[in-house]
């Protein structure tokens, strides 16, 4: 197993238990993972931010890990998750946190800057630009790409056939998603399927581990967690988005006014298939207090791990200027 210096324990909040990683003490920095994660992906950033002065927290967010997985996707919303956060900084004493967001990580980071700013310094945010709300509900937009092609994001829409998939075959799938989303392979090559297809079978064939940016143990950590927990708690995220679309009715056209940060992967999957053809203009737009835009060289989706020297460096840098 890997050997770091944080400490886990459980929280309970909002009704769930939540399983915490921390390091550090000073103000605190909270690190958002998505799927298929846990916190655990933010590891190496914990003893680097908490070396800077900071409370470094990575929680399992809910549905995932040592954290409570309430049945059914209802109980997935991002207003969900906010209240297990900002019950999070009621045990920490903290009036706020600096917010660091990743996949699901960094979609729930936007909308806790708009809907409870008071209790956000700053968010840092991976890869997920914020462009407002679409203009359409989620699964109908999904439903016409998988028409023409396999599209992860439907496949995952009705509970059941993915879960049993997943969670038939979790250590391969981990490795084939974990690689696809790197900047190791091009992603987007997955649309190259027809629909009906089984993400296992739209995913390339992973590369033996260690990778250069992944090694075995680590890989063991989290394969050997959802080995345990299955993928039904992060499937319902995905399944929750129609529900999150709907609750931001209110929110269409409101600015993130917090400082912001935003980091992305040169081969980042998000920044190329899913965010318009002009993402940081549009964000810019729509965040006016952001403060930084920065292109992490030859990295996808999992700038933590694939990039941690760079992304470390980066999140430094963001931290000292508040």
């Amino acid at each position: 197993m890997p050997t770091d210096s944080f400490h886990e324990r459980d929280i309970t909040t909002n009704g769930i238990r939540m399983h915490l990683r921390e390091q550090g003490s000073g103000p605190p920095v909270i690190f958002l993972h998505g799927f298929p994660h846990t916190g655990f992906v933010w590891h190496r950033q914990l003893a680097a931010v908490a070396a800077a002065g900071w409370h470094a927290i990575a929680p399992d967010l809910r549905g995932f890990g040592g954290t409570d997985a309430p049945t059914g996707p209802a109980a997935y919303t991002n207003v969900d998750s906010i209240a297990d956060l900002t019950g999070l900084l009621d045990q920490l004493g903290a009036d706020r946190a600096v917010f660091v967001g990743l996949d699901f990580g960094a979609v729930l980071t936007w909308e806790l800057a708009l809907r409870v700013p008071d209790r956000v310094r700053a968010v840092i945010v991976c890869n997920n630009p914020y462009l407002g709300r679409a203009p359409r509900r989620p699964s109908e937009i999904w439903a016409r790409m998988a028409r023409r092609h396999f599209v992860h994001l439907h496949h995952f829409q009705q509970p059941g056939s993915a879960d049993a998939e997943l969670a038939g075959a979790p250590r391969e799938f981990l490795a084939r998603v974990y690689y696809a989303l790197s900047g190791d392979y091009h992603y987007l090559d997955v649309w190259q399927h027809p629909p009906g297809t089984r993400y296992l079978d739209a995913l390339p064939v992973a590369p033996p581990l260690p990778w250069p940016w992944l090694s075995e143990a680590e890989f063991e950590l989290l394969a050997s967690t959802f080995e345990r927990t299955g993928f039904t708690g992060g499937l319902n995220w995905y399944r929750a988005l129609d529900r999150n679309w709907e609750l931001g009715a209110a929110l269409p056209d409101a600015p993130v006014a917090v400082p912001a940060f935003f980091l992305y992967g040169e081969r980042d999957c998000d920044m190329e298939g899913f965010s318009g053809m002009d993402p940081i203009g549009t964000m810019r737009a729509r965040v006016p207090d952001l403060r930084a835009a920065d292109m992490v060289a030859d990295a996808g989706h999992l700038l933590p791990l694939e990039r941690t020297g760079a992304t470390d460096a980066l999140l430094l840098r963001y931290l000292a200027e508040l």
